[in-house]
């Protein structure tokens, strides 16, 4: 029978409709054959000249710049959301709001290897890009401009992903995300009536259930949502409580580097390499607002990083545009099940 579920952090409903599909090969088969010809691939070591100049490279001491030999390399997108020159002026129009479009938009090259995926890299390559991810976010939020930056990563045509090179990308913002800010405000509502943060109950919860459990080791967490807007749909949480993904240590990087591995690899295992998206969730930028001094004060204490992973299997029509409500065919607890159990 379906059921309604609601989710703790945006309080958003869920549609549990499970009758419509019973296992992973129900949803078909989405791999996608890659072009296996890279002459024209900008991102591919080689292809340098066809990018625009890097402004971070994991590369080998006695290599130059703008070079082959990089492990990871991050560019300046070549046609981005939002340019870095400029003001943000706020302006209206009537009750319209408007600003300049700036922010910055950059692409993290995450392997040289144009036919790796996350799941096949070593755990000390995805370490390597996740360093890249702390020394963006970092070098960029000490531009008071940008209110948020969102690592984000799209995998084949369905999650949107315009080249078939493994690639994550970093776009900064001058507002704070309505979803963003959607879990930040629920999360400071629910330390102030508990004093407690959100997101360690949910983990303490998942851990003590562990019927949506799908992978931990010492410091992190991977389950599938309790009300899950999309089949096989997995959070990845550390397990102590941080509030920025920046204060990672390297042995905690670490540690998330093998825990994304092992879901990355369930995930195209279970459903033969599906397309996807994972967005990182941090904090916004702590630099104080003009006329709001404290207006995200109680982060450190209320919110908790996390990374979302959104396998692309289902599309949304008119009910879910409609509602704002999601129809889930796939119940989190057997998504969970079926990923523990994958070779």
């Amino acid at each position: 029978m379906p059921e309604l579920r609601k989710c703790p952090v945006s309080e958003r409903w869920v549609v549990l409709s499970t009758e419509r599909s019973k296992r992973p090969t129900d949803f078909g088969g989405h791999k996608e054959e890659k072009d296996k010809d890279t002459s024209k691939c900008p991102l591919c070591a080689g292809h340098e000249g066809m990018t625009p100049p890097e402004v971070l490279a994991w590369r080998p001491a006695n290599s130059a710049p703008n070079t082959a030999g990089w492990d990871v390399r991050v560019i300046p997108n070549k046609f981005p959301a939002l340019i870095s020159e400029g003001e943000v002026n706020r302006t209206g129009i009537g009750i319209y709001d408007m600003m300049s479009g700036v922010g910055a938009h950059e692409v993290m090259v995450e392997t040289p290897d144009h036919f790796a995926t996350m799941g096949d890299m070593e755990v000390s390559q995805i370490e390597k890009v996740l360093w890249a991810y702390k020394e963006r976010i970092t070098a960029i939020e000490s531009d008071p401009r940008f209110r948020y930056v969102l690592v984000f990563k799209n995998y084949g045509k369905a999650g949107g992903a315009s080249l078939n090179h493994p690639h994550s990308q970093l776009i900064a913002t001058p507002i704070t995300p309505r979803y963003v800010k959607m879990e930040l405000q629920n999360s400071r509502k629910y330390f102030q009536e508990k004093e407690r943060c959100l997101f360690c109950d949910l983990i303490r919860q998942e851990l003590g259930v562990g019927d949506r459990l799908v992978y931990e080791n010492e410091f992190f967490v991977a389950f599938t949502p309790f009300a899950s807007r999309f089949p096989f749909e997995t959070w990845i949480f550390p397990r102590q409580h941080h509030a920025q993904f920046q204060e990672a240590a390297e042995e905690e990087r670490m540690q998330l580097a093998v825990c994304l591995k092992d879901v990355m690899l369930r995930l195209k295992n279970t459903l033969s390499d599906p397309p996807y998206n994972y967005v990182l969730h941090t904090t916004p930028n702590p630099v104080p607002r003009p006329g709001k001094p404290a207006y995200w004060g109680t982060l450190k204490l209320d919110f908790h990083w996390h990374i979302e992973i959104i396998p692309r299997l289902t599309s949304q029509a008119g009910f879910e545009w409609g509602s704002g409500l999601y129809i889930n065919p796939m119940s989190p607890e057997q998504a969970a099940k079926f990923l523990r159990e994958i070779m």
